[in-house]
C-alpha cells in the first residue's frame, strides 16, 4: 500500500514548523501500519477555505492517475474546511479506489465528512464572528481595525504587561501635505486624472508605493474608497462599512456595502489632516459632479445587467509601456497608462469596431497562410525533436537510478539475513527504495505511452502532403 502525506497550515502567523511536524506524526503513524510511504504535499500559508492550493490540486491529480493508494493528514480540516470541498474531496478519492485516513479521525467515511464538514464550516464562522468582535473592540478604543492608509505610519506601543497593543497610527508628516494638495486641488476644480498625471510627473510615489491613478483619487463615494473618501483625514475613523464574501465560482473575496446603522464610527481629532471646511467644498463638488449612471436595474433582466463583453477583453496591451488597451468612450480603446497614469507617450486611439475588424480578417486570411504554417510546422518540429533529445537523456538518468536502487536493495536483503546488521534501519531504507522504484517505473512507462501516441499521430501526416496546407483528419 503505497501513501502519500498531506500538511497544511493557514496563514504566515503560525510557525512553518507545522509542517515538518505534521509529516513526522503521520509517517510514524505509516511505519506503524507497515505501508510504503512515497512523499508529502504540502501548503505552507494558504487558507483551508480554499481549494485553489497547489499541492492540494497536485494532489487530487496524482490521485486520479493512480500514483498512491492512502493519503494520510493530522486532521480532515488540514484537507479542506469548506464543506463542499470535503464532500467532492471525498467522492473523487472514492472513486480513484484511494483510502484516506487521519490522525485525529481514523479511516474518513461519509459520516466523518457530513459531521466533520459541517463542524469545521462552523468553525470558520465562529473565528470569523470573534475576529470580527476583537476589532470591533478595538475600534471602540479609537484604534484602527486593520489596514494602513496613505497618510499615516503604524504605531508600535505596548501596555504596563509589554503585551502588544494593536491599531495605533500616527500622522505621516511627508504624505499629509500630498493629501491636503489633493483635497485642495479638487476643490479648486482640478479633475482627478490630472491631479494624478501631475503627481506621476513630479515622481511622487503613490499609497503602495506605484503611480498614482484617478481611480485612486476619486474610489467610491458610497463605499468610502479613495482619497477624497476617507473619512479618518478629517478625524472621523468608520469601520465595518463593508464586508467581504467569498466567491465559490473563483475563490476570491467580494466586497458587500453593510447598511448604515452597522457602521462603527469614532471621533480621532489627534488623526485630522484635513479642515472641515475643504472636506465639505469636496463634497458639494462631488455631488454636483454626480451622474446616475446606474439606472433602476429592476426593470431590466439579468443579462442586460451584464458588463459588456468584447473580442479583446483583457487581451489588447500596448506596444510602448505594456500596459492594458480599455475602453476609453463608446467607440474607442486607448493604452490605460497613457490616459489615467500619463506615464506613457502613446496617445492612439483605435475605435472597437475597426479594431475587432483588423483581428478577424487576420483570423480569416492570414492564420492559415501556406509560409506562416510552414514556419509554424518547422519551429513545432524542431520543438518536439529538442524535447525528445531532454526526454532521452532524462531517460537515461533514470534508468542509470534504477539500476543502482535494485543492487541497492539485493544488498540490503543479503545484509538482512546476517546476524548483526541493523535491522531497523535497513528496513526503512528498503521502503524508502521501494518507494523510489515503483515511481521511476511509473514514469517510465508513462514516457513509453507518450512516445507511442506521438508515433501514432506521425503515421496521420500522409506521405507527399503539402505542407503548406493542414492535414486532412
Amino acid at each position: 500500500m503505497i501513501s502519500v502525506i498531506y500538511a497544511r497550515y493557514s496563514s504566515e502567523l503560525q510557525r512553518s514548523a507545522s509542517i515538518e511536524d505534521q509529516v513526522r506524526l503521520c509517517r510514524a503513524r505509516i511505519e506503524r501500519e507497515g505501508w510504503q510511504y512515497l512523499h508529502a504535499y504540502t501548503d505552507r500559508a494558504i487558507s483551508g477555505a480554499t481549494a485553489l492550493r497547489p499541492a492540494y490540486q497536485q494532489l487530487l491529480e496524482d490521485a486520479r492517475r493512480g500514483g498512491f493508494d492512502i493519503v494520510v493528514a493530522e486532521a480532515l480540516d488540514r484537507l479542506s474546511r469548506d464543506q463542499e470541498d470535503v464532500a467532492g474531496l471525498f467522492k473523487r478519492l472514492n472513486f480513484a479506489g484511494v483510502r484516506l485516513v487521519t490522525l485525529a479521525e481514523g479511516e474518513i467515511s461519509e459520516l466523518h465528512v457530513g459531521l466533520k464538514g459541517t463542524m469545521n464550516a462552523l468553525f470558520l464562522k465562529d473565528l470569523a464572528d470573534k475576529t470580527r468582535r476583537g476589532l470591533e473592540g478595538r475600534v471602540r478604543q479609537g484604534r484602527s481595525g486593520g489596514g494602513l492608509c496613505y497618510g499615516y505610519d503604524v504605531v508600535r506601543e505596548c501596555n504596563a504587561n509589554g503585551e502588544p497593543l494593536y491599531g495605533g497610527r500616527k500622522i505621516n508628516e511627508t504624505e499629509a501635505p500630498i493629501i491636503r494638495r489633493i483635497f485642495a486641488e479638487f476643490a479648486a476644480g482640478k479633475s482627478p486624472r490630472r491631479i494624478a498625471l501631475a503627481l506621476n510627473c513630479e515622481n511622487v510615489s503613490g499609497p503602495r508605493g506605484g503611480q498614482w491613478d484617478a481611480s485612486t483619487i476619486n474610489g467610491n463615494a458610497a463605499r468610502g474608497t479613495g482619497v477624497l473618501n476617507n473619512e479618518l483625514y478629517v478625524g472621523r475613523l468608520v469601520w465595518n462599512r463593508l464586508r467581504y464574501v467569498k466567491d465559490p465560482a473563483t475563490g476570491k473575496r467580494v466586497s458587500r456595502l453593510n447598511e448604515a446603522d452597522r457602521w462603527i464610527e469614532r471621533q480621532v481629532p489627534e488623526l485630522q489632516i484635513i479642515p472641515l471646511d475643504l472636506w465639505d467644498a469636496v463634497k458639494t463638488r462631488q455631488q454636483a459632479l454626480k451622474r446616475d449612471t446606474r439606472p433602476d436595474m429592476r426593470e431590466k433582466p439579468f443579462w442586460a445587467r451584464q458588463r459588456p463583453r468584447f473580442l479583446i477583453t483583457g487581451l489588447a496591451k500596448c506596444g510602448a509601456c505594456g500596459a492594458s488597451y480599455v475602453k476609453i468612450n463608446a467607440r474607442l480603446f486607448g493604452c490605460a497608462a497613457a490616459r489615467n497614469r500619463g506615464t506613457c507617450g502613446n496617445r492612439l486611439n483605435i475605435r472597437l469596431d475597426l479594431l475587432e475588424d483588423i483581428i478577424l480578417d487576420g483570423l480569416r486570411s492570414r492564420l492559415m497562410q501556406p509560409d506562416l504554417f510552414k514556419t509554424f510546422c518547422e519551429e513545432f518540429h524542431s520543438e518536439v525533436n529538442r524535447l525528445r533529445i531532454e526526454a532521452n537523456g532524462e531517460a537515461e538518468s533514470k534508468s542509470a537510478e534504477r539500476d543502482r536502487i535494485a543492487r541497492r536493495i539485493r544488498r540490503i536483503v543479503e545484509l538482512i539475513t546476517e546476524d548483526d546488521a541493523p535491522l531497523r534501519a535497513l528496513k526503512q531504507e528498503l521502503v524508502t527504495l521501494e518507494a523510489r522504484q515503483l515511481t521511476l517505473v511509473s514514469v517510465s512507462f508513462r514516457a513509453r505511452i507518450a512516445v507511442i501516441l506521438e508515433l501514432g499521430g506521425a503515421q496521420i501526416r500522409q506521405p507527399g502532403h503539402n505542407v503548406g496546407t493542414p492535414p486532412q483528419r
